[in-house]
C-alpha cells in the first residue's frame, strides 16, 4: 500500500479538498488540536466529514467553530469533557444502594473478626502477665458486643437497613423503567424483556448531548441574549447559519454517517452546494432504487433533523440508548420513528460518500494509533469503560487500516494525520495512566499532540512542499 503521506503525493489547493474525522468520545480532543494547525496554517477545506466523535466536531469546524472545542475555556481543555458519558443516574443510586446493603451486612461479621482479635490480644497480654489489662480489655469488648448482639441491637437494625438499601435501589430501577415509558410512549412501542428495560443501557448519552448542542446554540445566538430553542429549532438555525455564511472563510459543506438500527442501513446527512446536489442525492442504488431513505438533505426539508443526527454520532452502540427521530409524515418513512446510533465501522461509508460528493483529495484525522509492533504489549484494563475503549479503539484501528488500503489510489491525494502513540482509551474523559512513560495522560494533552501531529506530519512536509513546487510550476 502506497503510504499516505508519500511525498509523491502532490497536495493542491485547486482540487476540491475533504477533511475526515475519524474516532469516538476522546478523539475528538485530537481532532481540535488538529483543527487549531489547520486553521493557523490557512489550509483550504471545501467539505468537512466524519462518525461518531468525529461528526460532532465536523459540524463545529462546518460553522468555523472549531475555536470552541480547542480553546482554554472550550470542551476539551476547559475540563468540562468530564461529564461525558456518565453512568446512568438510576444505575448509580441502585448500585450504591446495594453496596451499602452488602456493608451493612458484612458489619456483624467485621464485629465478630475483631472479637476474635480482641481474645488473641487478651491471651498474648495473659501470657506476659498482665492478667489485669487482659481481663479489663476482654470483658469490656465482650460486654459491648452482648449489648450490640442483644434483642433491640443489630439483630434488629441490620435487616431494617438492608431492606431500606434494597427499597432505595428497586424505586431507582423503578423509576427508571417509569421513565422510559413515559418517554417512548408516544414515539416508540418497547417489546423489549422487563430485565433489559430495569437494567439496560449502563451509559447515558443525554449531558453529552446536551453540552453540544449548548455550544453550538452559542455560535448560533453570537452575543445575544436568548434562550435555547428546542432541537428542532435549533437544527434549523444551525443549517441557516451554514446556508447564509457558505463560501466565507471557516465555513464547509458537511457530511455525516450514523446508522439506523430499524432500517439496517446507514444513514447519511450532508449539506453541499447546488452544483453538487443531483449528483450526491440523485444517484441510484441496485435495482434502480433511489437514495431517499437512506440520505437526508440537510440543505432542505431534512433541515430539522441537523440535531438528531448529532445525538445519534454521540449515541455509542449497546452502552448508550440509541437515539429516537421520528421523520415527516409525507418522507420515505411515512412517520416512523427510527433508532439512530452510531456505527464504528461506518468510516467506509463515509469515504464511498465523499467519492460522490466529488472530493479529490482527502484529509484523515485519526486518534488511532499506528498498528502496534512486537513487545508493544500493555496490561489489559480491568475496569469497564477501559476494557469496552479497548475494543472499540482496537476496532477502529482495524477499521481504518482497511479503509486507507481500500481507498488508495481513488483520490489524487490521501493525507493521513494520526498519533505515533495514543494511551487515552475512547471512554477515558478523566485521563489515564500510561504505563509507557510512567505518568498520568490527560484530555488537554491530546489536544496539544493533535496539534504538534498537525505541523510535523501534514503542514510542514505536505502543504509546505506543495506550495513550493506548485509555485515552481506556475513560474516556469
Amino acid at each position: 500500500m502506497i503510504t499516505p503521506n508519500s511525498p509523491d503525493r502532490l497536495y493542491s489547493t485547486r482540487l476540491r479538498t475533504a477533511l475526515v474525522l475519524a474516532g469516538s468520545g476522546t478523539a475528538g480532543a485530537y481532532h481540535a488540536g488538529v483543527l487549531r494547525a489547520l486553521h493557523e496554517a490557512g489550509v483550504r477545506i471545501d467539505l468537512v466529514a466524519g462518525r461518531g466523535m468525529g461528526a460532532i466536531s465536523a459540524m463545529f469546524a462546518a460553522i468555523d467553530g472549531g475555536a470552541r472545542l480547542w480553546e482554554p475555556s472550550g470542551i476539551w481543555k476547559s475540563g468540562a469533557a468530564q461529564r461525558l458519558y456518565e453512568w446512568r443516574r438510576s444505575l448509580r443510586i441502585a448500585v450504591v444502594a446495594l453496596l451499602a446493603a452488602g456493608a451493612v451486612l458484612l458489619f456483624p461479621l467485621l464485629l465478630l473478626a475483631v472479637a476474635v482479635l480482641v481474645g488473641l490480644a487478651g491471651f498474648v497480654l495473659t501470657l506476659v502477665g498482665a492478667t489485669d489489662l487482659a481481663g479489663a480489655v476482654t470483658g469490656g469488648f465482650a460486654a459491648r458486643l452482648g449489648s450490640w448482639f442483644s434483642p433491640g441491637g443489630l439483630p434488629l437494625v441490620v435487616p431494617r437497613l438492608v431492606l431500606l438499601a434494597v427499597l432505595v435501589s428497586a424505586i431507582a430501577v423503578t423509576a427508571r423503567l417509569a421513565g422510559q415509558v413515559t418517554r417512548r410512549r408516544s414515539r416508540r412501542r418497547m417489546t423489549r424483556g422487563l430485565l433489559w428495560r430495569l437494567i439496560g443501557h449502563p451509559l447515558t448519552s443525554t449531558q453529552t448531548v446536551e453540552l453540544f448542542a449548548a455550544q453550538l446554540w452559542s455560535l448560533i445566538r453570537g452575543a445575544a441574549p436568548l434562550q435555547r430553542p428546542r432541537n428542532l429549532e435549533l437544527g434549523r438555525k444551525y443549517v441557516e447559519l451554514l446556508a447564509d455564511n457558505l463560501g466565507q472563510p471557516g465555513f464547509r459543506e458537511l457530511l455525516v454517517v450514523v446508522h439506523d438500527l430499524d432500517a439496517r442501513q446507514d444513514l447519511v446527512a450532508a449539506f453541499l452546494r447546488d452544483q453538487h446536489r443531483p449528483r450526491f442525492f440523485g444517484r441510484l442504488l441496485g435495482a434502480g432504487t433511489t437514495r431517499a431513505g437512506e440520505a437526508l438533505d440537510l440543505a432542505g426539508i431534512a433541515r430539522e433533523h441537523a440535531i438528531d443526527v448529532m445525538s445519534a454520532a454521540l449515541t455509542l452502540p449497546v452502552a448508550t440508548e440509541p437515539h429516537l427521530v421520528t421523520f415527516a409524515s409525507e418522507g420515505p418513512w411515512r412517520g416512523e420513528t427510527h433508532r439512530l446510533c452510531d456505527r464504528p465501522g461506518a468510516l467506509t461509508r463515509v469515504f464511498e460518500e465523499l467519492a460522490s460528493a466529488g472530493a479529490e483529495q482527502v484529509i484523515v484525522l485519526a486518534a488511532a494509533p499506528r498498528v502496534a509492533w512486537p513487545h508493544e504489549l500493555s496490561a489489559g484494563r480491568a475496569d469497564v469503560r477501559g476494557h469496552a475503549g479497548e475494543q472499540l479503539a482496537a476496532f477502529e484501528t482495524a477499521g481504518l487500516r482497511d479503509v486507507l488500503e481500500q481507498f488508495a489510489g481513488r483520490f489524487a491525494g490521501l493525507y493521513l494525520i494520526r498519533p505515533d502513540h495514543n494511551p487515552v482509551g475512547p471512554l477515558d474523559f478523566s485521563g489515564v495512566y500510561d504505563e509507557r512513560s510512567d505518568r498520568r495522560y490527560t484530555i488537554p494533552e491530546l489536544v496539544d499532540r493533535g496539534y504538534e501531529d498537525a505541523y510535523r506530519q501534514f503542514i510542514d512536509p505536505v502543504v509546505g512542499a506543495s506550495g513550493e513546487r506548485i509555485q515552481s510550476v506556475t513560474t516556469t
